[in-house]
This record gives C-alpha cells, sequence and structure tokens, in this order.
C-alpha cells in the first residue's frame, strides 16, 4: 500500500476502538435541568423593622425582586446557592403591611416568599393631656355630708402661695413637708391652700399656666395628701382679676379666663382621690343682685368646667363661695350651682366680726380698735377698748343662718377663713396684754365650736399660731383655744 492509505487504514480502526465498534454506538449529550429552591417562604418582622434571610438553593442564575420599596434585597442577581438578606424598613402606621419577594430563573416556576410586618403600637395615652376622661369613683365614695364629717378642724397656709412677688415675697419661708407634718401633729387634718394663678401665666391670652408653678402647687398639695390630710386648693385673690370684676361689663372676659384656668388646674390633678377639694374663689366682691347674678355664672362655669374634663372630677366635692363669703349676704342672695354630680357642694362662708377686733389696725372714723372680746375678757376703765357689739350672742345668730340656710337643707358649709390681730399692748399696763391674749384665745375657741355645732368646718386664717421659721406653736394659748373649740363642737351630721 501507499503510505497515505495505511495511514487512512490505522485512523479508521483508532476510531473503531474508541466508539466500541458497531456495538457501542456514542451516547447522545446529557440535557441540563435548572434548579431553584428557597426556604423559609414566609417571613415577619416586628413594627421596628430589621433583617431575615432567606437560603436559596440552585444550579443557575436567578435574580431578586420586591414589591414594596419598605422591604428591599441588597442581591439583586446571584448564581448557585447563596443567602439573602431582606432588610424591612420601620412601620410608623398603625396598620400591619405586607409584601412578596420574587426569585426568578429561567425554565423553572417563580418562588414567592410572603412578607408581613406588624403594624405601629398606638401611642400609649396620656390622660394628664385629655380634655375629657370616663368618670372614675375610685377614692370618691364621699360625697359633701360624709366627707365634712371626716375633715375635724383646718389650717390656712398663709400669705404663701397666693403672695403676689412670689411665694415669699409676704414674709414666710416656702412650704416645706415639715412644715405640714407639724400641722398635721398639732391637731389639724385639713389645709387650705390659698393659691395665685394669673401671675404665673405664660401670656395673657393663652392664659397657658407655667409648668413650672403646677409643679410647685402639687409638691405643696402633695404635702398634704402624703400625710393623709385633706386639701382645699382654690382661686384666690390673685390680684383681683376675677374678684374685683364681678360685674356684667367684665363678664364675658373674666369667666372664659376662669374656664380655662380651671381647666388646667381641674386636668392636672384629676388623678387625686377625695382627699383634695377644689374652691372656685376667694371673696368675690358682689353685695348686690346686679353682681350676685355675674357671681353665679363664674360658680356655674366653675363646677361646670371642673365636671366636663371627666376621670375622679365627675365626683370630685366642689366649693362655692358666698358673695364677698360675707354670712349675711349668703343668706339673703346665695343659690347652689346646678351640677350633675348629686350631693358633692359645699358652700363656704368666712369670719372675721367684729373687724374692730379680728382685723382693724388702727382706730378708724366709724370705729376704734377692740383689744377685748368676750364677756370674761372685759377690762374696767377699757372703755371703747372693750368690744360693744360682734360677742358671742352675734356668733350664735350669725351661725344659726349658716345652719338654716344650708347645714339644714343638706348642704355643709366652709368655714374658710376666720381670726384675730395679735396686737402688741405692752405701753398699757400687763393686765390689759394678759386680756387680749385671753380674748383671743376665747375668740378662736368660741368660734370653732359654735362653726362644727351649725354645720361648718373651721379653717383657721393664721398669722400667728406657728412660728413659719422655726415650725413650733408661737402662740400657745390661742393654739389651746382652737383645740378646746373643736373638742367641744359637735358637727350635727
Amino acid at each position: 500500500m501507499k503510505i497515505l492509505s495505511k495511514l487512512t487504514f490505522l485512523l479508521t480502526l483508532v476510531l473503531i476502538a474508541a466508539c466500541g465498534g458497531e456495538d457501542n454506538p456514542v451516547d447522545p449529550p446529557v440535557e441540563f435541568v435548572p434548579e431553584l429552591t428557597a426556604s423559609p417562604l414566609s417571613l415577619n418582622f416586628s413594627q421596628d423593622g430589621g433583617t431575615e434571610s432567606i437560603s436559596v438553593t440552585s444550579n443557575t442564575t436567578w435574580n431578586v425582586s420586591s414589591s414594596a420599596s419598605w422591604c428591599t434585597s441588597a442581591v439583586q442577581t446571584s448564581k448557585g446557592n447563596a443567602n439573602i438578606n431582606i432588610n424591612a424598613a420601620a412601620n410608623d402606621v398603625e396598620e400591619e403591611r405586607s409584601a412578596t419577594i420574587t426569585i426568578r430563573a429561567t425554565d423553572v416556576n417563580d418562588i414567592i416568599v410572603s412578607v408581613t410586618q406588624d403594624a405601629r403600637e398606638p401611642e400609649p395615652v396620656d390622660s394628664s393631656k385629655l380634655d375629657y376622661i370616663e368618670p372614675d369613683i375610685t377614692g370618691m365614695a364621699s360625697d359633701a355630708l360624709v366627707l365634712a364629717a371626716k375633715m375635724n378642724v383646718g389650717w390656712n397656709l398663709v400669705n404663701t402661695l397666693e403672695a403676689i412677688g412670689g411665694e415669699t415675697a409676704w414674709g414666710n419661708p416656702k412650704a416645706t413637708n415639715d412644715l405640714i407634718l407639724a400641722v398635721k401633729n398639732a391637731g389639724f387634718n385639713a389645709v387650705r391652700i390659698p393659691c395665685s394663678w394669673n401671675q404665673y401665666l405664660e401670656d395673657q391670652e393663652t392664659y397657658k399656666i407655667k409648668d413650672s408653678w403646677m409643679e410647685r402647687v402639687q409638691e405643696v398639695v402633695n404635702y398634704c395628701i402624703n400625710n393623709n390630710m385633706y386639701a382645699i386648693l382654690n382661686i384666690h385673690w390673685d390680684g383681683g382679676w376675677m374678684e374685683n370684676n364681678v360685674t356684667p361689663d367684665k363678664q364675658e372676659e373674666v369667666n372664659n379666663k376662669l374656664a380655662i384656668i380651671w381647666k388646667q388646674i381641674a386636668i392636672h390633678f384629676r388623678d387625686y382621690d377625695e382627699h383634695l377639694l377644689f374652691a372656685g374663689a376667694n371673696e368675690p366682691n358682689a353685695d348686690n343682685q346686679e353682681k350676685v347674678n355675674v357671681l353665679n355664672v363664674y360658680m356655674q362655669t366653675f363646677v361646670d368646667v371642673v365636671r366636663s374634663t371627666g376621670g375622679r372630677n365627675s365626683y370630685r366635692n366642689l366649693i362655692v363661695q358666698a358673695p364677698n363669703t360675707d354670712i349675711d349676704l349668703a343668706d339673703t342672695y346665695m343659690t347652689m350651682p346646678q351640677d350633675e354630680a348629686e350631693n358633692r357642694l359645699f358652700a363656704e362662708v368666712h369670719y372675721y366680726s367684729p373687724w374692730n377686733f379680728c382685723g382693724l389696725e388702727e382706730d378708724a372714723g366709724w370705729g376704734k380698735m377692740f383689744y377685748f372680746w368676750g364677756e370674761p375678757n372685759h377690762v374696767d376703765g377699757a372703755g371703747d377698748r372693750n368690744a360693744n357689739w360682734g360677742e358671742e350672742d352675734y356668733v350664735l345668730a350669725q351661725f344659726s343662718k349658716v345652719k338654716s340656710k344650708f347645714a339644714d337643707q343638706g348642704i355643709p358649709v366652709i368655714l374658710g377663713e376666720y381670726g384675730a390681730l395679735n396686737r402688741d399692748l405692752s405701753k398699757y399696763e400687763e393686765l390689759w396684754q394678759q386680756k387680749h391674749n385671753e380674748s383671743r384665745a376665747y375668740f378662736y375657741e368660741t368660734v370653732t365650736r359654735e362653726s362644727k355645732n351649725n354645720g361648718m368646718i373651721p379653717f383657721c386664717w393664721d398669722n400667728s399660731i406657728f412660728d413659719r421659721n422655726s415650725i413650733t406653736i408661737r402662740d400657745t394659748l390661742s393654739y389651746q383655744g382652737l383645740l378646746n373649740g373643736s373638742e367641744e363642737g359637735l358637727y350635727p351630721f
């Protein structure tokens, strides 16, 4: 053979051998089958969001897409096995939301992963900022008559929170828990807190009370409540914006301001139990029917606003002031406001009669100062320094008016203030000072006893019994007279 023919023959033999001969034909190429699985097939995120992982198993190229912008993956396209991190943003709405993650490859079914995210939790409701909450009688079981019987004798925190210019502007130190505890230990179980608000407003358009002042007043209220005492919080003279404007021409303006201020006070102190009472005013100047008509509007607004805040204020005992807090004006003019709460109102009067003895600081054209009060205490030769009116019989007559007008009608009364000046009579003979001191003690004893006998809870206006700096009892004689009267008085309810 030729060399080329031999080579061709040999090559043919090699090929035949490699293919196994005619009985072993060559296998066709294997067909490629794409695979794609993933786990888990559902994800849930909390409201705060975060990252969850999906494990993908595959032998081909695949890609990832999301149906929602809040639910994303950093991986867009990959091949083979991999983990996908799914990121969810925080949910800022109060509804659950959902999305789908789609994993897709050629010639295989799409994998759908369902994603859900919890709703944002509603913001906790701060009841102190709500105008109204549902009525709550917890801790408010006592109506006015029951509560009055629980209050024995009261003490005024005088010339302190009502002082114009600041708490210490009228010469007293700041109120402390030690002071209130000393008052309690002295036998008082109730404190009247005269309070100013107008000077602590942020402005005179919104009438917003400064937070710092509201917090300070609350501190003082807490001194009483935490010592298991009753507390009366009022709007006192307060520069006269209300008390000096009980007139038709000022009615709309003052009534609006009164409503706004009392609403803030009522909401702030709404959670306190029956140990806290509100008093609408102090000594509103109303001495005729026209002014009394305006005062009635103010007092009705006070009651309505407190009740409108709900919670325990729906049942809180409230105190309504007589015109000028004067017994005779009360007897002539006073009517109580309408109240949706049954038997939850007190009336309030004050007693400084005769003023010649109780408060006159120098002789006046209409009368002279009385140094001596009460039949046992007149001084021979003292002439018109002995009281010639307003003594024991007058007390009984005046207080019987209160009993008939209010107590006998089931309305208890707060005797919000009473007291008598302590005069220095050292320029006279020693007997005069002694009898003056005894007169004051006798006055406290008589007024305290007879107020309780006639359905009133007495709150002394203390300018001298307690030494506010040393927190000790300074006028022991008047203090003992007051205690004697409290023990002798028999509250009729």
